[in-house]
């Protein structure tokens, strides 16, 4: 058995290097931006300078940075080899294109003044590290971070490998489809959940997160540490809404809130979030999702979450729920269980 997470992390901090020399193009296409060595303290430091941006959602940029190293590894497929973190295939538009990347372009941009600095860091070295600077800096685990992972030269690689999309989890895939002047609730079966769950389920447990290696409790894990930062955007993803009250800090507030709470699922057309203040909560037209609101009710003390369709399956779906239960009651272990399976989220296919 591996031993626990907080003990397995730090006996991996006292190896992690401060400087490293990345390696010249290789015959694979690959290369580690330019010769020479990086100074990975003085990268942290930079990245925690522009960590605070109060023109930017909830006046962070870590939750950004944590969704694009989560978008940049949960390409990988273990039967293949393919995909994953090194390379950073997202500067290249085939990769950049799928709709589950939309707005990370911005993500992009937040580092190139990083990139600029210090050229000698590869692109998908440095996604990465900003990840892990921002889960450190809102009180997320501390992961030690390995280099050496390198650049596409171009997208090549994405056609020589027949990659194509659908290697990101969807948040309604397979699920009853949705015409959005229709009375959203016809979509739910006798017991609340959203018809077609269990094909969404199956699509996040076998079709994303089996392929790359995980299993039920590293899901539930990676669900938990990383939804509980950030917000959706209707002009990104399609929906709308931060899923917890404090979105740029580490807690289990999302698995707390998701058992305890009251949930509803709307679509665009449910005007009356509007009249309670909660127009930031409606998605955009044709998607659906789950909010802490309910029509008629006016609670000033509530703030305004959502819950995706693919969060709720972490509730329904027994064998998913035991672990939720578990991070709802346990901060600690979340944090602990989180760090080591993000962690190995932004490894797969480094050869580390």
């Amino acid at each position: 058995d591996a031993p626990t997470s907080s003990s397995y992390l730090e006996s991996l901090s006292s190896d992690a290097p401060t400087s490293y020399a990345p390696q010249p193009t290789s015959s694979s296409g690959n290369t580690g931006a330019n010769t020479g060595t990086v100074d990975y303290d003085a990268v942290r430091q930079e990245l925690k300078l522009i960590m605070d941006n109060p023109s930017w959602d909830d006046g962070s940029l870590a939750p950004f940075f944590i969704r694009l190293a989560w978008h940049s590894s949960g390409t990988y497929d273990k039967t293949s080899g393919t995909g994953g973190s090194n390379g950073a295939g997202m500067r290249f538009a085939m990769e950049a294109a799928d709709p589950e990347n939309a707005g990370l372009e911005v993500a992009r941009a937040f580092l190139e003044p990083v990139k600029s600095k210090f050229p000698t860091i590869s692109y998908s070295d440095l996604w990465i590290l900003a990840a892990y600077v921002g889960l450190e800096h809102t009180g997320g685990p501390v992961i030690p971070f390995t280099p050496g992972r390198t650049d596409h030269m171009d997208e090549t690689y994405w056609t020589r490998n027949e990659m194509s999309y659908g290697r990101l989890p969807a948040a309604e895939k397979y699920c009853c489809p949705h015409i959005d002047a229709a009375q959203v609730s016809g979509s739910l079966d006798s017991s609340g959940r959203v018809m077609g769950w269990e094909g969404l389920c199956y699509h996040v447990r076998n079709e994303v997160f089996y392929r790359m290696g995980f299993n039920d409790q590293e899901i539930v894990a990676l669900l938990c540490g990383g939804h509980v930062y950030g917000r959706c955007h209707p002009n990104f993803s399609g929906y709308a809404g931060p899923w917890v009250e404090h979105p740029t800090q580490f807690s289990n507030e999302y698995a707390t809130d998701m058992i305890e709470d009251e949930w509803t699922l709307v679509s665009h057309s449910d005007s009356w979030l509007d009249l309670q203040g909660a127009a930031e909560l409606r998605p955009a037209p044709g998607n659906r999702q789950f909010v802490n609101k309910k029509p008629g009710k006016i609670d000033d003390d509530e703030p305004n979450q959502m819950m995706l369709i693919s969060d709720m399956i972490l509730a329904w779906d027994p064998a998913f729920r035991t672990h939720l239960e578990t991070y709802a009651a346990n901060e600690a272990q979340l944090k602990d269980d989180f760090g080591r399976a993000f962690k190995k989220l932004t490894e797969l296919g480094c050869g580390f």
